[in-house]
């Protein structure tokens, strides 16, 4: 996208052809206005849609063009945070209802592939969390035994299991989610678009917001084409907010992470890697993820931004990473590269917010955006036709606040994952 090899990397080449879009041109009005095209906006769209709503939505470039187009496609249950975290840091109910929301969401994700037929890779076998060390596999006996308190499918796997379902012999255990999977994410946000438009939803990309006004009655919100006049506003574009409501950018601090996709590679390496086509990801910090696509390509990514210094580095380390885990594939070339932002928040949880009158936000998905954001932008197209009370969400109202330190951070994490990658996988 934008003439950018490095963008969305493989998802580009691979994704089917998005819908036909046009920017906004002249004045229009709307039941709802949506400002992001990625999983949240989509989701909130086809569900308002469906509902009989007039929606607009209003993206800046294209449909998926950020976060929702560039990560690695595991669809996960849950967050980073330990279960049992939940309750402590929301309350019991809001903590057990986004358990409950979280915990069923990859289920929503592949019921709406399914209904919509979305040609987007999705494959419903399961994920592998790889336990790096003692300390890595402690982690996942406690994650397994929270989940598990809660009726969750999980099963921890011990080494020998673990280096069967993967195709190396360097972790500890792992952690199987039989309710989790994998995905072509940008395939899936452009599945999410078709449906929308097909359920009546207007779309309009190469439209920013540059301003939104409270005339009392309705917003207005003004793009370099036009207005658009609605109710209600839903602003979905999380790490990627730029221009109204800067709020919400400034509460986020920016992870960069980036992929490296393989060229297909043969039957037999694939049979020797993965070979049950679970995604996977380790328990390191500074972790590495890794999973197929359906044309046999091994995407295999971890923290870092590939530009500057640190294109360099992260394409050796991941030459060198990709051979340490599986030796068979040394001298397997990468074909295509990308990155992307994740936006995290101070306690790994994302936010609720009422941003103004009739204005409502989910954002810092963490690194987990495919699951929450579709069962999130649900909820939103719930509350603002109001088929449900702001008191029935699964997360508190809460104003933004800005991050402490976010410039800082964001340099901190970005030349810290270069050090990390400059040592690591030496062989």
């Amino acid at each position: 996208m934008k003439n950018d090899p490095r963008s969305h990397g493989l998802w580009e080449r691979s994704a089917p052809p998005a819908p036909a879009t046009t920017p906004l041109s002249g004045d229009v009005e709307a039941d709802v206005a949506i400002i992001g095209g990625g999983f949240t906006g989509l989701s909130a769209a086809l569900h308002l849609a469906e509902g009989g709503a007039s929606v607009v939505m209003l993206e800046g470039v294209e449909i998926g063009f950020g976060g929702s187009g560039r990560n690695v496609g595991l669809v996960n249950a849950g967050m980073w945070v330990m279960p049992d975290e939940l309750p402590g840091v929301l309350g019991d109910v809001h903590g057990q209802r986004l358990l409950d929301l979280l915990g069923n969401a990859p289920s929503v994700v592949f019921d709406l592939v399914q209904r919509h037929g979305m040609a987007c890779e999705a494959e419903h076998r399961g994920t592998l969390h790889c336990a790096v060390g003692p300390q890595g596999f402690w982690e996942l006996q406690e994650r397994e035994r929270q989940w598990k308190e809660r009726g969750a499918p999980v099963q921890l796997l011990g080494p020998e299991e673990t280096a069967r379902k993967v195709g190396t012999t360097a972790y500890a255990g792992s952690l199987l989610d039989l309710r989790a999977g994998t995905i072509q994410p940008l395939a899936y946000a452009r599945g999410l678009a078709t449906a929308a438009i097909k359920a009546g939803a207007v779309i309009h990309t190469g439209s920013p917001v540059v301003s939104a006004n409270d005339e009392g009655t309705a917003w207005r919100l003004r793009t370099p084409g036009g207005t658009v006049r609605a109710n209600q506003v839903i602003v979905a574009t999380n790490a990627y907010t730029s221009g109204v409501w800067p709020e919400v950018r400034a509460e986020l601090v920016h992870l960069p992470y980036f992929n490296m996709a393989t060229t297909p590679l043969s039957e037999d390496l694939r049979r020797s890697i993965l070979p049950e086509r679970q995604g996977a990801w380790d328990t390191r910090e500074v972790l590495s993820s890794f999973r197929f696509d359906q044309q046999g390509r091994l995407v295999f990514g971890s923290v870092g931004a590939l530009r500057g210094t640190g294109l360099p580095i992260h394409r050796d380390w991941g030459r060198r990473a990709l051979a340490k885990l599986f030796p068979q594939l040394r001298g397997v070339r990468f074909e295509t590269e990308w990155y992307g932002k994740i936006g995290m928040t101070a306690d790994n949880l994302p936010r609720f917010h009422r941003l103004a009158r009739n204005v409502v936000s989910f954002s810092g998905y963490n690194g987990r955006g495919i699951a929450p954001g579709t069962v999130f932008g649900r909820c939103l197209a719930q509350l603002v036709s109001g088929a449900i009370a702001e008191a029935d969400l699964p997360l508190p109202v809460t104003a933004p606040e800005a991050a402490t330190h976010r410039a800082a951070k964001e340099a901190y994490y970005e030349v810290g994952a270069q050090i990390a990658h400059i040592a690591g996988a030496r062989i």
